[in-house]
């Protein structure tokens, strides 16, 4: 049953209109003024008001003001289009004319109540949301996710650029999303860019744009990546891997906010905020002379760091019921459930691929599972003390340390599981993409087996 005030000077008139609501099953209240209202009743206990405009004293409009939230639907005799105007100006939901078709009422009110009602579901589902998963597809109640979800609110609003580090998979991309959604280019484009994905030679003509005849096969003009975003954000992922030339033009743009398209003599002004990620250590590439160092600096305004899964085992139970529900969705299938030893097996494992390692891990489970319960055995999660290894020199290439260990465990896993396995689920129980695995073994020189 929905609250109804109904503000009309006429006792007639309101009589009619209060059996006409009680009839549709309404529980009404009246008042003959603006004043009379504001006085008797606490207005946002109401589900919606309905005004006469023209009433003794303050207009029917002004009872707007002093029931936010509420929607109000103004009634009048005087019904012109420039009354409408104005009443729709100062937040009124509708406007009916009198003398009104009783059906045609109940039908407008049905209607403003049901978008009310919307309104009002769709807000507390937001501030579920927002408590449960401050970050948009990040779960964690722990201390360093409270820090990192604290973090995000502070800086979103601001136009800092801000530096996203953490291992793969620990969710970097999910961060930058959010600082977009809550920020005030939020309406604007979000433009991401794997630097390391682009080759090295197209990686300049892609972010900056090129002009016709700029090189061999540039038949038209290209705006890049970075005119893409303008007006919006620019997610630079795995920042480390810039080449010079592309750090000097990023440089360029983020000191003079201009952008220069290769073979273009002369820059365009740009509007985009910069978020950029890595897993690499900056500071001991700058050091080696591999990323610039005013870069650096220019980049990490703000700086967020992001704590691996091995880090915060406490959110591994909330974030495996979220990412199983995920799963079963993306597969079609009833939402699976953890048998108790395979949520055992998910808290103590080290998960050196972090959350993307987990999702792949249920996912693979929810496809083989013959029923509604994942088993232990179906998670498969092999080599814990390997893992470890992988974990912590994953953390060594953060702090500066050689990552020996975790290439070794690299080119044992591989050599060890190759026969059995494809490339891409040795990517997936590796955490990483399968151009990641590819470029691994390039790197460390291991052979692929041939069928």
């Amino acid at each position: 049953m929905s609250r109804i005030l109904v503000i009309e000077d006429e006792p007639i008139i309101r009589t009619e209109l209060r059996r006409l609501l009680v009839r549709a099953g309404h529980d009404v209240s009246e008042a003959g003024s603006v004043h009379e209202a504001s006085s008797d009743y606490a207005l946002d206990s109401f589900d919606l008001v309905l005004s006469d405009l023209r009433l003794p004293g303050a207009p029917g409009t002004d009872i707007i003001a002093l029931c936010p939230g509420v929607p109000v639907l103004i009634m009048t005799s005087y019904a012109t289009v420039k009354s409408a105007v104005d009443a729709m100006k100062l937040g009124a939901v509708d406007y009916i004319a009198k003398p009104f078709d009783h059906d045609e009422l109940l039908m407008q009110v049905e209607r403003v109540l049901r978008e009310g009602l919307l309104t009002r579901q769709n807000a507390a589902l937001k501030r579920e949301v927002d408590q449960t998963h401050p970050v948009s597809g990040m779960v964690g109640s722990s201390a360093a996710m409270r820090e990192v979800f604290e973090r995000v609110r502070k800086v979103a609003p601001s136009p800092a650029t801000v530096l996203v580090l953490g291992e793969s998979g620990t969710g970097k991309e999910l961060v930058a999303r959010a600082l977009h959604a809550q920020s005030p280019r939020a309406d604007g484009p979000l433009v991401a860019v794997n630097c390391a994905a682009i080759p090295e030679g197209l990686l300049e003509s892609e972010l900056f744009g090129h002009e016709k005849g700029a090189f061999t096969g540039a038949q038209a003009a290209h705006p890049g990546l970075v005119e893409a975003a303008h007006g919006g954000t620019l997610f630079l992922d795995e920042i480390g891997e810039l080449p010079a030339p592309a750090q000097a033009r990023l440089l360029r743009m983020l000191q003079d906010g201009e952008v220069r398209r290769v073979g273009a003599t002369r820059p365009r002004k740009v509007d985009v905020r910069i978020v950029a990620a890595t897993h690499r250590d900056l500071p001991r590439r700058v050091q080696e002379g591999s990323f610039r160092q005013d870069l650096y600096f220019r980049l990490r305004v703000v700086e967020i760091r992001l704590p691996p899964l091995r880090e915060r085992t406490e959110d591994v139970p909330a974030l495996a019921r979220h990412l199983l529900e995920k799963a079963s969705r993306k597969v079609g299938r009833p939402t699976a459930s953890l048998a108790p030893e395979a949520m055992d097996a998910l808290t103590s494992h080290p998960w050196p691929g972090n959350v993307r390692e987990l999702e792949n891990a249920l996912e693979r489970a929810v496809i083989l599972a013959d029923g509604p319960v994942v088993t232990a055995g179906l998670l498969a999660l092999e080599l814990p003390e390997a893992a470890d290894s992988f974990g912590a020199s994953a953390t060594e290439e953060t702090s500066g340390a050689a990552p020996d260990s975790m290439e070794e465990y690299f080119r044992r896993f591989v050599m060890e599981h190759q026969e059995h396995m494809g490339e891409t689920e040795l990517a997936k129980r590796l955490g990483i993409s399968r151009k990641a695995l590819w470029e691994k073994r390039q790197k460390l020189g291991i052979p692929r087996t041939r069928a």
